[in-house]
């Protein structure tokens, strides 16, 4: 998995103005932490933290604080309700002796043999939340829907990738090919 490097700055944890007066100088607060770490209370960049989160992709972060470097995940997120400004972010502290939980995009592939028949695919998964050491973490996950056939779908429990758990449910779907007007037009008239 991609890695990407985000700078912080410390920061202490006090009243709200103190906070107020970091989103106005264009600053976004943070929490690192995690199992065996100590919280770290920090602020980015609002510019430089949407590499991160107006973004399909998924990355491992080296978070530089104070001339010291955590890997960790992005976490969790809070947005303000009217403006959709970034009010708090959370990092997640990872290691190398436990596996990762990670969103995972899903990349479609292939010709689906119920499209070329006149359906129409519908992709309902973006992404998966998937479990696996730090050095098998894709980048994607790729599904190939070459033998997808009209009326048909393909859920999370359909999937499998060598070295790597699905956490999603195995109910989830991540596409189907429904059936159009054109399609039930041309099964009927070949009968």
């Amino acid at each position: 998995m991609e890695t990407i490097t985000l700078k912080g700055k410390s920061r202490k944890i006090g009243k709200k103005a103190d906070v107020k007066q970091l989103r106005r100088a264009g600053e976004v607060p943070c929490v690192f932490y995690g199992h065996n770490v100590e919280n770290i209370a920090f602020s980015v960049d609002a510019k430089d933290l949407k590499k991160i989160t107006h973004t399909p992709k998924s990355y491992l972060i080296n978070l530089e604080v104070d001339g010291q470097a955590h890997l960790c995940i992005f976490h969790q997120i809070q947005y303000h309700p009217v403006t959709d400004e970034a009010l708090h972010v959370d990092f997640l502290a990872i290691s190398s002796e436990k596996p990762v939980v990670i969103d995972v995009p899903v990349v479609i592939e292939g010709n689906s043999e119920g499209v070329k028949q006149g359906g129409k695919l519908l992709v309902s998964a973006r992404k998966l939340k998937i479990s696996a050491p730090i050095d098998l973490l894709p980048d994607e996950l790729k599904v190939d829907i070459t033998n997808l056939q009209l009326g048909k779908t393909i859920v999370a429990g359909d999937l499998s990738y060598e070295g790597i758990q699905i956490v999603s449910p195995k109910s989830t779907i991540i596409c189907a090919v429904k059936m159009t007007r054109a399609a039930l037009g041309a099964a009927a008239a070949a009968k």
